[in-house]
């Protein structure tokens, strides 16, 4: 069995997905359903079973036996940026995970976990080393702080451990994620409802819409799990994005490519974000090169294209 925590998810979801296109459908899916939406996101996906979060999280922590495990993929999260109740993100982030790498440890079942670019703050230079990590936020120093408990466990840990710390991801299976999900997405319902996209102006020296991010498909994303998941013996932190940084006003390019009408609109840049945003993202894929993952990462030329095919094809 492998279970995938926040398999109804965003990225969860796609891992599931990936999974059963390698044959494998001894699935546990872990998700809270509160927002019963998500369902959408597993009813094309074949799953042997599924289980609250908490519930499963009660299990983890009284030590209980699932059976024969063979890998944990810990995709469950609180995502949203702008929570500020530290008190629930670090129970919900920090303090679930890990229990859970403790009990992957104790058992010597891999441990493959979502980090998070949003580690590096505002940069400029996003490699995994703790000189260059200044979390801007409370969901961000969540992720960090379990990073640095992965770094004092992985010296002794006798199976694999790994950190996945995804860029701004985008593509199929996010559309319940809302204020969340990716520009991509947002820029498409933008242009299929009024004709124009709207960006931020500039801030922090970039002109309107120039900010630069590292985006990469959840599909590459998610190909960088299964690589691991292949690869027991590599353990350790490391970037997932395409190594290139490329400005908003090139998704939204490709977006108005793609629908063949649209303008792009530029908006103030939101007051509340203001020391709080990353402006300028790019993966320094060094480390995860130097393990052997040969994943090719598109652009967005390439990947924005194959996402909206994905949603007309699926009602979006």
């Amino acid at each position: 069995m492998i279970v995938v925590t926040g398999g109804a998810g965003f990225i969860g979801s796609n891992v599931v997905k990936a999974l059963n296109a390698r044959g494998a459908d001894d699935i546990l899916v872990v998700d809270d359903l509160s927002d019963g939406a998500k369902f959408r996101n597993l009813a094309d996906c074949e799953i042997a079973d599924y289980e609250d979060k908490d519930d499963f999280l009660a299990r983890i922590e009284a030590g209980a036996d699932l059976g024969p495990v063979e890998a944990v993929i810990h995709e469950g999260a609180c995502s949203t940026t702008t929570e500020w109740d530290g008190r629930f993100m670090m129970r919900n982030n920090y303090a679930y995970s890990r229990a859970l790498l403790h009990w992957c440890l104790r058992r010597g079942v891999p441990f493959l976990y979502a980090s998070s670019a949003s580690v590096y703050g505002a940069g400029p230079v996003f490699r995994e080393a703790r000189e260059h990590e200044r979390p801007l936020n409370v969901y961000a120093y969540s992720k960090f702080l379990f990073d640095q408990h992965v770094r004092r466990v992985l010296p002794r840990a006798g199976s694999q451990v790994v950190g996945f710390r995804y860029f701004n991801v985008y593509g199929p299976r996010e559309q319940h994620k809302g204020q969340m999900a990716s520009v991509a997405w947002h820029f498409h319902r933008q242009i299929a409802e009024t004709g124009r996209c709207r960006l931020f102006e500039g801030s922090d020296g970039y002109g309107p819409g120039e900010q630069r991010r590292d985006f990469v498909h959840v599909d590459d994303a998610v190909a960088v799990a299964m690589w691991f998941l292949e690869h027991p013996d590599r353990s350790g932190i490391f970037n997932v994005g395409t190594g290139r940084a490329q400005t908003f006003n090139e998704v939204a390019r490709a977006v108005i490519a793609w629908h063949g009408r649209g303008e792009i609109e530029y908006v103030p840049f939101p007051e509340h974000l203001r020391g709080r945003y990353q402006s300028f993202t790019e993966a320094d894929l060094t480390a995860l090169r130097a393990v052997g993952c040969d994943v090719r990462f598109r652009p967005v030329e390439e990947g924005v294209p194959a996402y909206l095919d994905w949603l007309r094809a699926h009602g979006g």
